[in-house]
């Protein structure tokens, strides 16, 4: 009776151990260009559809990251990236059950640890970023310094220029706060530059201001 117990569990055992493993298919889709990522998509290489822009509404910046599951199975899948100037981008063929990320604009998909279809969800890794493209950019900006800042410029990250001082014949002393109006239509990224009394400049650039109300600078 034991010897069949015995064998009994032999067997599923080595039944379990020619089971398909699950697809571990999901990966950060890193953005290392220097330009912005308009859409992004994702499929099987089974197919021949690339299926729904995986971005949506929202864009990939420089330097930025987001967390890819695709809504497949498949560990063999396609990538392709279209940049803000229309500029394309793909990988191909890639063994996303491999890798943890794959990135563009640098040295492409990079390994880390050891059903067909197309498309993917975004979000729900730890440090994503995904940027709203549309909303109101405009937001307060607080001063988090112990110095007083005696100029503020703020422009779109499309623009070239600074525009004007945004304070004006005054000053925003630590602890105080302005509203930067800014102009609807130029997206969501926002260049900021603050000059102290003592004449030193401290900028930021690409800040994404649609889904706040408020930059503490510090």
């Amino acid at each position: 009776m034991l010897r069949r117990i015995l064998v009994s569990i032999g067997v599923l055992l080595l039944c379990g151990a020619f089971l398909p493993a699950q697809a571990q298919n999901r990966f950060w889709l890193e953005n290392n260009s220097g330009e912005t990522i308009r859409e992004a998509y994702v499929s099987s290489s089974r197919v021949q559809n690339w299926g729904p822009d995986i971005l949506g509404a929202s864009v990939l910046p420089a330097g930025n990251r987001i967390w890819v599951t695709p809504t497949f199975s498949d560990c063999v899948l396609d990538v392709r990236v279209v940049y803000a100037s229309g500029r394309e981008e793909t990988r191909m063929g890639v063994n996303a059950c491999s890798l943890t990320r794959i990135s563009f604009g640098g040295a492409g998909a990079v390994v880390q640890q050891p059903g067909a279809g197309a498309g993917a969800i975004v979000g729900g890794g730890p440090g994503t970023r995904v940027v709203p493209t549309q909303g109101n950019p405009s937001f307060h900006l607080i001063n988090g310094t112990n110095q007083t800042i005696r100029e503020v410029y703020a422009s779109s990250s499309q623009l070239n220029s600074w525009g004007p001082d945004r304070l004006g014949a005054s000053v925003l002393p630590p602890g105080n706060q302005v509203w930067i109006n800014m102009p609807s239509g130029y997206g969501c990224l926002t260049d900021i530059r603050v000059v102290y009394m003592n004449g030193a400049v401290q900028e930021r650039r690409g800040i994404e201001t649609c889904s706040i109300s408020a930059i503490t600078w510090r």
